[in-house]
């Protein structure tokens, strides 16, 4: 099934000295929020006319002043960016500690950096940065003793580095090389065949491909793949993506002579992900339905040139994954009858509930993934939100734990059923991403490559806490701070949450924190419900009519922080991208006197009309859709364009998308944003930084991160008053 993170809006990531009185000190309860005076000039913004819009939504009236600004391509849209873009920019340059960030992250993202290796035939294959290159580079090895050699650089596709590698499959004896290309991060990718032997493109070209990977035949005479139709005209980046189809692509030729192997005329909404079992006998199909946690699961017998596709398991009730098969018999990760997952063995001539055969059963943990290693089982549970793995045979019998060497997030383990070795990756808040290879045989794990950054990890420390929500709930944060942080309420604090689709924040290590770090900063990750932290309860608990719980456990985060003496209102941002940006919009306008700045990264704003634009529609199993009349009063109760209120004063604010986002349509962004600076009553500014050439954020350049990320800290260095005394 394809990724949450690829389907979903995914992303990973006040004023000037002004100080909120008692901040410094242990803040009286009855101070602890309000916003101190300001003493920065109030900007000036881009006039951004209004249109008499009005929608009937099953009896109510909403207005949409801004719905002209969903015309991202017209030239009354383009000269309002240009304006934005022009306040933004000045006000950011303005600020002496922006070149301070960007050199300080130029520096400290100066290291190697190394991907996983994978196995294909004899040959090994893996990314690698040399340090400032825009894009990793795509490495072979032509044996384990071989020197490595580039296979497939992408900094060569274009001088800016914007065009980036999407996805790659290599067929199993390593020959070729299936690789896809983004271009300005769009979701949309276009596939070539490289000869591993020669490092040379055959002729073939595959376009419209969009969340899709490839998976090769046993042979490697082709791929199987999805696509869909070419869109209109002037739509290629906000069009509705419907009627996926699956196909097959035979190496040398044309795609128009491409086999349609599926396609359901009548499920417009229905995805393919198609994946060949590693015997090379079936093509397994998920069926996936927008974002939601259940599939349907269908195959296709490949040994039989004229068999059918056959509709396996059709209820769509629940998770099904396909893991493997030992002839007939499939293993599957299930969330049926399971909400933190088991593994069930289901024999295709038998394939009705009643013959299911339990293997692993759920446990007390949520288990997260699993994969099938050296013939046995490879389980990666969650315990609090951090990753625990497990060894069982293909009877389910538990033979041992992997040690880790510490609590954090894992990922890896790449290869097939017969391989008696792999690789995989540990990491966590202030453990840079270190490769181990594993020896099943032996059941070592050996240390193959960390990389060495220009950082005292030793003076930091990250600690997970738990707190109490509005409605009871038991709600996990990690902080990550210095070790003498000083708990009087004075510390300049980004405070991050996501809450939705399932999603899992885990500890996960990102070069960009360490500078805030240096600062005097403090990071902390609120794992609010929505997420994937403790199964599907816990997702369900965040989702459609639950949505405010997310609300509620963020903004329950945030009094906690203060409760706790590490910052205070002036001192506290808040920031999330994609469903992120969402939560940030949402709490911003129910507390705002509760934050001293935000930051909401291409985010769902609009939560009456997400559904009209791209794959937005696949959200609706999260969100639900305005066009339900039970679900539209509570998207209008917390959808952030809709409950700008006039007169109101916020934080200080910066939205940021990007003009090539067709996941996120920029949109809502610039709606949301041209509201909020009419309906502002304060002097903090709110900003909206508009990218040129990037997406969603996948793809993006080096050059392109820094200077984001050196506005991103730059903006709240000035707006939470850092280094003002």
């Amino acid at each position: 099934m394809p990724s949450r993170r690829i389907l979903t809006c995914v992303l990973v990531a006040a004023v000037a000295g002004a100080v909120l009185p008692g901040c410094g000190d242990r803040v009286p309860e009855t101070d602890r929020y309000t916003r101190s005076e300001t003493t920065m000039e109030p900007l000036t913004y881009p006039a951004a006319h209004t249109v008499d819009q009005t929608d009937d939504y099953h009896g109510t009236s909403v207005v949409d002043p801004y719905r002209w600004l969903e015309d991202v391509d017209s030239e009354e849209t383009h000269a309002w960016v240009a304006a934005e873009n022009e306040v933004t920019f000045g006000f950011l340059a303005d600020i002496p500690e922006r070149e301070q960030y960007k050199a300080r992250l130029t520096e400290i993202w100066n290291y190697e950096r190394f991907g996983t290796p994978k196995r294909e035939g004899n040959r090994i294959f893996f990314n690698k940065n040399n340090g400032l290159q825009n894009q990793s580079v795509l490495y072979v090895q032509d044996g384990p003793d071989a020197e490595p050699r580039v296979l497939l650089d992408p900094n060569t596709l274009s001088e800016d580095g914007t065009v980036s590698l999407g996805g790659t499959s290599v067929s199993r004896d390593g020959r070729w090389l299936a690789w896809s290309k983004s271009v300005s991060g769009s979701d949309w990718r276009t596939w070539h065949i490289r000869d591993v032997d020669t490092g040379e493109d055959l002729p073939d070209v595959i376009e419209w491909s969009k969340f899709s990977g490839a998976s090769w035949d046993p042979a490697a005479e082709g791929f199987y793949y999805s696509r869909y139709d070419a869109p209109a005209e002037g739509e290629t980046y906000e069009e509705a993506n419907y009627f996926q189809k699956l196909y097959y692509h035979r190496r040398g030729t044309d795609q128009d002579r491409d086999v349609l192997v599926y396609e359901r005329p009548d499920e417009k909404e229905w995805g393919f992900d198609g994946s060949v079992s590693d015997d090379g006998r079936y093509l397994v199909i998920s069926v996936w339905h927008g974002s939601a946690e259940s599939n349907r699961l269908f195959y296709k017998d490949l040994s039989d040139p004229d068999a059918e596709v056959v509709e396996f398991l059709t209820a769509n009730d629940a998770r099904y994954q396909f893991l493997g098969n030992d002839g007939t018999t499939f293993f599957i990760l299930t969330s049926k009858d399971a909400p933190r997952q088991r593994i069930i063995a289901v024999d295709l001539a038998r394939p009705e509930a009643g013959h299911w055969r339990e293997i692993v059963p759920q446990s007390e943990n949520p288990l997260s993934s699993a994969k099938i290693l050296n013939h046995g089982f490879v389980l990666f549970y969650m315990q609090d939100v951090a990753d625990k793995v497990q060894i069982h045979d293909l009877d389910g019998k538990h033979l041992r734990d992997i040690a880790l060497p510490g609590l954090g997030s894992v990922g890896g383990f790449h290869g097939h059923p017969g391989d008696t070795e792999t690789y995989y990756v540990f990491t966590s808040f202030l453990n840079p991403r270190e490769i181990y290879h594993y020896d099943f045989t032996t059941g070592a794990s050996t240390l193959h490559r960390a990389p060495a950054i220009d950082f005292d990890f030793s003076s930091y420390v990250t600690e997970q806490v738990f707190f109490t929500s509005k409605d009871g709930t038991r709600v996990p944060l990690f902080i990550v701070r210095a070790q003498d942080t000083p708990r009087d309420g004075s510390n300049p604090t980004i405070l991050y949450g996501y809450g939705g689709f399932n999603v899992t924040e885990g500890p996960f290590f990102s070069t960009a924190l360490l500078p805030w770090l240096e600062q005097g900063g403090i990071w902390v990750t609120a794992n609010i419900r929505g997420g994937g932290e403790y199964g599907e309860e816990w997702h369900q608990g965040g989702m459609l009519a639950n949505k405010q719980n997310c609300f509620d456990d963020f903004i329950g985060a945030a009094e906690h922080l203060m409760a706790e003496g590490y910052t205070c209102a002036d001192k506290l941002a808040i920031y999330g991208g994609s469903n992120g940006g969402t939560l940030v919009g949402a709490v911003v306008n129910q507390r705002p006197e509760l934050f001293g700045a935000a930051i909401p990264a291409v985010g769902v704003m609009d939560m009456l009309r997400f559904h009209e634009f791209t794959i937005g529609w696949a959200w609706v199993s999260d969100y639900g859709s305005s066009e339900d009349p039970e679900m539209f009063p509570v998207l209008h109760g917390y959808s952030p364009y809709h409950n700008l209120q006039e007169g109101v004063e916020y934080p200080a604010i910066m939205v940021t998308t990007a003009d090539h986002d067709d996941r996120v349509v920029p949109g809502h962004s610039f709606k949301y944003a041209a509201r909020l600076q009419a309906a502002h009553g304060g002097d903090t500014p709110v900003l909206i930084r508009i990218q040129t050439k990037a997406g969603h954020g996948g793809g993006k350049p080096m050059s392109m991160y820094i200077e984001e990320k050196a506005d991103f800290y730059a903006f709240l260095h000035r707006v939470l008053g850092m280094g003002d005394g």
